[in-house]
């Protein structure tokens, strides 16, 4: 089995998530390859080759990331005080291509090509989340997602991650297969 897991992360946290999941799909078989690979790394025909496609991305202003909202969150990042490499690496993953970019250039795949979707948010009232928008359009390319969205809390806009979503990402991504 192959397992492409696509994500995009401003401060890290989507990227840890991502590589937990990666952990998991290994933990329950040890003999699937898996490719973990930022979205501006993730090329349709590493896509194509997978036989389940995991896409995940932060939460901004309650939904998918756009460009203007990884451009506020760089603007944010650079006014905290003694946050130098978070905002370095905010501002350098703002100016790659986002998941909404990349969905525009996904080929539509097979019926029997499995996804699934995933994001990192906030826990608070009527925050949102990414990952319904993301399984909206894996469903739109024709991928049969295979598992409700999953959204990993993130303690404060920029993270950490909250105690325990590392594990909890584990057993999701092993649960995948």
């Amino acid at each position: 089995m192959h397992t492409v897991i696509v994500y995009e992360s401003m401060y890290g946290n989507t990227r840890e998530i991502a590589e937990a999941i990666a952990e998991g799909v290994h933990q329950a078989d040890p003999a699937a390859a898996v490719d973990c690979l930022p979205v501006a790394e993730a090329s349709t025909e590493t896509t194509r080759s997978a036989d389940l496609l995991v896409v995940g991305g932060p939460t901004h202003m309650h939904g998918m990331s756009s460009g203007l909202s990884r451009r506020m969150a760089v603007a944010t990042e650079a006014h905290k005080q003694g946050r130098e490499a978070a905002a370095a690496e905010a501002r350098e993953n703002a100016e790659g291509p986002g998941l909404r970019a990349w969905f525009h250039d996904l080929p539509q795949t097979e019926p029997g090509t499995y996804a699934a979707a995933f994001d990192t948010r906030v826990d608070m009232p009527r925050a949102g989340g990414a990952a319904h928008g993301i399984a909206r359009r894996l469903s739109s390319h024709h991928y049969d997602v295979v598992a409700e969205p999953e959204g990993f809390i993130v303690e404060d806009n920029d993270g950490p991650l909250r105690a325990g979503e590392l594990d909890r990402a584990r057993a999701w991504g092993a649960k995948l297969v």
